[in-house]
């Protein structure tokens, strides 16, 4: 009771001080929250792209599945060959058949010997796609190849920079948030260095001292840490539509958006906040032992 009344009593006798120090934290914990969910999306759609077909070969219409399995034992001679499958003409005339159903007009006068035979190449990691399409061009009754290198490239391109962009920048708001918590809790320090000394005369114990100040700055991040990620979590929920167009495909995103319910989208930006809260307690507790460390000594 006696700790809860000195962290009322701390926080309202500066409400400048923390205000500003729950501002920071809210900030910091918005955009790193925003690239983090950024960064874990990204990384789910790139997976997700990466277990499709990367490269296409079409055959001649004189080659088939001998020639399918000559370039597939070339490939996987590479070790950079995650999977292979090959399409004959009639398993080409079903997907066709299958992909047009609702319209007749584009199922007329189509038979399986004017479509090719072709075999869909996926590599264990899209930066080997530059080295296996040479393999690929070189193979005998090959007629085309159709690999969507701007794609894969740009891609991996923005994954890599949005990691490096909110890497950097949460790493810098954290160390932003951490001295603004260590400045006001060292301002707080000074304020009660009387009532602080005297405590010390009567022989009150370390931890009898720090403990309102280091709950007061977990406090802080705690708060902080649930307003972003309670707006980011209503943001997920309000423009679930619009992801559902944009990500729906992607089966570890598309599980969550589908809920009819949406109970699975619930509990999972649930245990998103909670996690923010657990990292902003822990943020502030640390930034609080810092300033301790440093003003407060025995």
């Amino acid at each position: 009771m006696k700790i809860n009344m000195a962290i009322r009593t701390h926080m309202r006798r500066s409400p400048y001080q923390t205000f500003a120090a729950i501002l920071t934290m809210f900030v910091t914990f918005l955009v790193s929250g925003f690239f983090f969910l950024i960064t874990v999306a990204s990384a789910q759609i790139l997976r997700y792209f990466e277990s499709k077909p990367q490269i296409t070969v079409f055959f001649e219409d004189t080659a088939g599945e001998k020639e399918a399995t000559s370039l597939k034992l070339a490939l996987e001679a590479t070790g950079q060959i995650a999977s292979t499958e090959f399409v004959s003409k009639e398993d080409a005339l079903v997907i066709y058949r299958e992909q047009n159903k609702n319209d007749p007009l584009l199922l007329e006068m189509v038979t399986a010997d004017i479509l090719p035979a072709s075999l869909e190449v996926s590599a264990t990691d899209p930066k080997y796609l530059s080295t296996i399409e040479p393999i690929i061009q070189k193979a005998d009754g090959v007629e085309e190849v159709v690999y969507q290198r701007d794609v894969v490239e740009t891609l991996l391109s923005w994954t890599s920079a949005i990691r490096s962009v909110g890497g950097s920048l949460a790493l810098l708001l954290i160390i932003n948030s951490l001295l603004i918590i260590m400045t006001v809790i060292a301002m707080k320090v000074a304020l009660k260095r009387e009532e602080i000394d005297i405590l010390k005369l009567v022989g009150a114990s370390l931890w009898y001292i720090r403990l309102p100040f280091v709950i007061e700055g977990a406090l802080y991040g705690a708060i902080g840490a649930f307003g972003a990620g309670s707006i980011l979590a209503g943001l997920i929920i309000w423009l679930r539509p619009f992801l559902l167009t944009f990500v729906g495909q992607v089966p570890s995103i598309g599980s969550l958006l589908y809920d009819p319910v949406g109970a699975s989208l619930v509990l999972a930006t649930a245990g998103f906040v909670v996690g923010m809260v657990g990292v902003g307690v822990l943020l502030g507790g640390i930034g609080s032992l810092i300033a301790l460390a440093r003003y407060l000594k025995f």
